[in-house]
């Protein structure tokens, strides 16, 4: 089967630099990524999102990088085998880790993907009709998502470390319920404690439940124009990096 990443990435493009130069999506990068490292009480608020220069650059360039790293996650953990009929993907954003996940899986499962902004599942829709995966996304809050049992799984990727500790907590405590449902729970996490400091406790339940962790630095190998726009940022991804619980069904 042919890969449909390459040309899913080429319609980013066109999508989000309709209206944008290269230069401004790279300043719009550049701002992204401080939200998300160094000022990351904003993300409450809605900045990451806040304008059309951060969306471009969230979609266009992070959409991407994500979606490698799940594959590589889904790949090195038997995931996909055997495929679940559903994915249910918690803070989906524009869809990368439900449809990476599905797509390993031969294009077999269903996605459902829940978010709280209005603009991501707009771009998750995009995703999932240009990777030919069958999925639909709404609009919804974690905490009232119904979660699949036996044949399903979920997927959290990069979702908890944006929670407050209380919904969290709920969260964990929903996927352990999941899993003893019956359904597979993959988590994927940034590697900096920094950003999670709250990991070391889910692991050791993650753990406890029968699952493995991980911590993965996968090489990067991202198309010339995503490889351009890093360095033009001055980011410098090399690696994809990420830390993962993964609880089989």
């Amino acid at each position: 089967m042919t890969d449909p990443f390459p040309a899913w990435v080429e319609a980013l493009e066109a999508r989000h630099t309709a209206s944008l130069t290269f230069t401004e999506v790279r300043k719009a990068l550049q701002a992204l990524s401080s939200v998300y490292v160094q000022r990351r009480a904003r993300l409450a608020e809605g900045d990451a999102l806040g304008s059309a220069g951060k969306r471009a650059a969230f979609a266009l360039f992070y959409g991407p990088l994500h979606f490698l790293l799940v594959r590589e996650i889904v790949r090195a953990t038997g995931a996909a085998r055997p495929a679940p009929e559903t994915i249910v993907d918690l803070g989906c954003g524009t869809g990368v880790a439900g449809a990476a996940w599905a797509l390993e899986a031969g294009g077999r499962p269903s996605i459902e993907g829940v978010d709280r902004n209005g603009w991501v599942i707009e771009e998750a829709r995009f995703t999932f009709g240009r990777l030919g995966v069958r999925g639909r996304a709404r609009r919804g809050d974690l905490a009232g998502t119904a979660l699949p049992g036996r044949r399903g799984a979920v997927v959290a990727a990069l979702t908890a470390n944006e929670l407050g500790d209380d919904a969290r907590d709920h969260l964990l405590a929903r996927l352990l319920d999941a899993h003893r449902a019956g359904a597979s729970v993959l988590v994927v996490e940034p590697i900096a404690r920094g950003v999670t400091p709250w990991w070391t406790r889910w692991a050791d339940a993650v753990l406890g439940a029968g699952g493995r962790v991980d911590e993965w630095r996968f090489p990067a190998a991202l198309p010339p124009r995503l490889a351009l726009l890093d360095r033009a940022a001055g980011l410098d991804h090399r690696e994809l990096t990420a830390r993962s619980s993964w609880l089989p069904g």
